[in-house]
């Protein structure tokens, strides 16, 4: 299964430079819990943005930069390319940034979608969800807190 994971605001905000606009720890966590032991799919830019390779998943970054090669990483340069050299019986996971949503959102059989309810100013967006193509299967609101800046809501769309 080929799923989209993201955190996006109510104006699809993804982040700007490269940094999220919000601080959701349990939203780290999910995140970890459901890509840990899978293929990961990003665009090098959100490669970059991590200090290191994250534990327990294979990387695979999409560049046109023809030496990009990080360690630690499978390198491609298509969306096309980094879902032939996934395998086809697991799960993988798309993890950004936003062209790579764009790209890879005809591919997909699922989006795991962090809904943060507020609006950004933001450089990189999420694709708009096509109620046509894709229905809200599960949902679960969180209040903000002291360790979660905004409200927020896990939906899980499965395609029609």
């Amino acid at each position: 299964m080929i799923i989209l994971i993201a955190a996006a605001a109510e104006n699809h905000a993804l982040g700007k430079n490269n940094e999220l606009c919000w601080h959701l720890p349990d939203d780290f966590k999910r995140f970890k819990q459901l890509t840990s032991g899978h293929h990961i799919i990003m665009g090098r830019k959100t490669f970059q943005s991590f200090p290191k390779p994250l534990p327990n998943r294979t990387h695979i970054v999409i560049s046109r930069q023809q030496n990009y090669r990080p360690e630690g990483c499978i390198v491609t340069d298509s969306i096309e390319n980094a879902l032939a050299i996934s395998p086809k019986d697991e799960d993988i996971y798309i993890i950004g940034g936003g062209e790579i949503y764009n790209l890879a959102l005809p591919f997909a059989d699922k989006i795991e979608l962090t809904r943060v309810h507020d609006n950004f100013d933001a450089d990189a967006f999420f694709p708009e969800i096509d109620k046509k193509e894709w229905r809200l299967s599960t949902e679960e609101f969180h209040s903000k807190d002291e360790k979660h800046n905004c409200d927020f809501t896990y939906q899980t769309y499965i395609r029609n």
